[in-house]
């Protein structure tokens, strides 16, 4: 089975062809002249999903190529969207904002700005609700309060001590708590809804002014007074009966809240988001999916059923892997994210940025290497500036970078190429699902990008210290590390006998012990009487090695 792949050369990684669960999948690129991205075509999205015993990695993939990383520790208790119910533990009149208790070990920051115009509905809502005075979840007779100023003082709405409904908007990043909003939404894959409003709001990315339209009087039809709605851009085309269950489903989220409140001491979790998994499958689940691969049993189980709920009809794309190889591995994510972190970022055609950041943003030089051809110097560095764009697009998503960052391109002095420039790297960030602003170039060819940050920029050092020399840079004959192998095994069987074994090292170490007949694995078999699995992890040193037991925990001699 192969991919034809058809667009500018910044869109792809080329690897060799990959053998994949019995398939092999090859990349060609057409070899025309860098056109606009706006020449894309067909771009299939794979998730593929790493389960560990403390944490869930899951890598984004379009057309093979990693756009997005997300990592879920299984203790997490702070998600962004997820709802509490806090207790406000001081007032700054300076800052504008007030700080409450979720249950972080910092706490939580709410400024005036994101306390919303509703605010005092909110308050009357809550405490009506935790006294048992407010007994249904509606608000079909609940007497809206009168909105607050845009331009108020925190003391002036807020009390200490007293409790308040609030959402995580910004999880916990250095050494700052979770910035919070009293702007309740309960999202859903195609609609999100936001009590104590009456706003129908279409997406903007619905492009047809028909569609918006009847979309918009649709919704206002189903949806329940004092209730406002935010219809998403995968309503498009959807039907009464699919917008109107899911509202109901947001609807019952919304009665479980209530029911929690009664009587409810603060700090308490009274709704949480989606698992990472779930919420990344709503928020970027299209037609354009062609596979979603995880490697755990009961997290599979979990997806299907959530994609049945969903979209019944691509719960055939949810694949079990089952390999002894990584998964990460086997789909060349391990090795994108090798080649894609770190401080410079080489592309196809051998120019490479430079991504540096600061405490105040990050900036991003453009080299163009040593490969640019000297015939057409001005279209060689547009196609560079070309392939740069389309990088640096896939590295904010990748890394997660937020707040301001600053790009310096290679200097260009026709104006059709910077015009050229700007319109390919807003139609790259169209995939970008964080909030941006992307400014034409400065008059010193500086581009500025600003975009959301709601979560810890993901960092991943790639250098790794010899696990062999330990940074000292010497090493023991590695002509006795077979010697070294087969004494830690002969020590592990004196003390488990009958045991089962594994054996995890580097792909050049396992083929040596393999090779040959009669190989070292066979006559570990008629010493030992028990065959040890070799496995190859891609990830480890050439002289690093370590055994596993039956229940693939890591037999530690040290």
């Amino acid at each position: 089975m192969e991919y034809t792949l058809v667009g500018p050369l910044s869109s792809f990684i080329f690897l060799p062809s990959l053998s994949l669960v019995g398939k092999t999948f090859s990349t060609k690129c057409d070899s025309s002249p860098l056109p606009l991205p706006t020449k894309y075509v067909n771009v299939e999205k794979e998730l593929i999903i790493n389960a560990k015993p403390t944490e869930v990695e899951i890598a984004l993939l379009e057309q093979s190529r990693l756009v997005e990383l997300h990592y879920q520790k299984t203790n997490n208790n702070f998600t962004v969207g997820d709802i509490f119910l806090g207790k406000i533990k001081r007032l700054m009149p300076g800052l504008n904002a007030a700080f409450v208790e979720i249950g972080h070990k910092k706490d939580a920051f709410l400024h005036y700005t994101d306390l919303g115009p509703k605010l005092r509905s909110l308050i009357k809502f809550t405490n009506g609700a935790i006294s048992g005075e407010i007994g249904t979840p509606l608000l079909e007779n609940f007497k809206m309060e009168p909105e607050i100023i845009k331009t108020g003082k925190i003391d002036q709405v807020l009390e200490k001590r007293s409790h308040l409904l609030v959402q995580i908007l910004k999880e916990p990043i250095s050494t700052k708590g979770p910035r919070l909003s009293c702007e309740i939404t309960i999202p859903g894959r195609y609609l999100v809804l936001t009590p104590f409003s009456n706003v129908v709001a279409v997406s903007k990315k619905i492009g047809n002014a028909e569609e918006r339209k009847r979309l918009q009087l649709l919704v206002d039809s189903i949806r329940p007074k004092n209730f406002g709605v935010i219809v998403r851009t995968a309503a498009e085309g959807k039907k009464v009966a699919d917008l109107h269950d899911e509202l109901r489903y947001m609807m019952q989220k919304w009665e479980s809240i209530h029911s929690q409140l009664h009587k409810a001491k603060a700090p308490a979790k009274l709704l949480s988001e989606l698992d990472k998994t779930s919420s990344i499958l709503r928020d970027v689940l299209s037609d354009s999916f062609n596979r979603i691969v995880v490697n755990d049993k009961e997290l599979h189980h979990n997806i299907k059923n959530y994609l049945a709920s969903i979209s019944p009809e691509q719960v055939k794309i949810v694949q079990h892997y089952k390999s002894n190889k990584p998964v990460f591995d086997s789909y060349g994510v391990s090795r994108q994210i090798k080649s894609s972190f770190g401080k410079t970022a080489t592309m196809n055609s051998g120019a490479y940025l430079v991504i540096e950041h600061t405490e105040a943003m990050h900036v991003i030089d453009v080299n163009s290497g040593h490969k640019m051809p000297s015939n057409n110097q001005e279209e060689a560095v547009l196609n560079v500036n070309l392939e740069a764009a389309g990088e640096i697009a896939r590295q904010l998503r990748l890394r997660d970078i937020g707040g301001i960052i600053i790009i310096d391109f290679i200097d260009m002095k026709n104006v059709e190429h910077k015009k050229n420039l700007i319109k390919a790297m807003r139609q790259y960030m169209k995939k970008d699902r964080a909030q941006h602003t992307i400014l034409p170039l400065s008059k010193f060819g500086l581009m500025q990008i600003t975009r959301q940050r709601v979560r810890p920029e993901l960092k991943i050092n790639t250098a790794e210290i010899c696990p062999s020399c330990k940074g000292t840079g010497k090493i023991n004959p590695s002509i006795l590390l077979t010697d070294e192998v087969e004494r830690d095994l002969s020590f592990i069987h004196q003390s488990r006998p009958k045991s089962p074994l594994s054996l995890h090292l580097h792909p050049y170490l396992a083929a040596f012990i393999k090779r040959g007949l009669p190989s070292m694995q066979i006559r570990w078999y008629f010493k030992y009487q028990k065959w040890v699995r070799i496995k190859e992890v891609s990830d480890f040193s050439m002289t690093e090695y370590k055994f596993y037991d039956e229940n693939e925990d890591e037999i530690r001699l040290n």
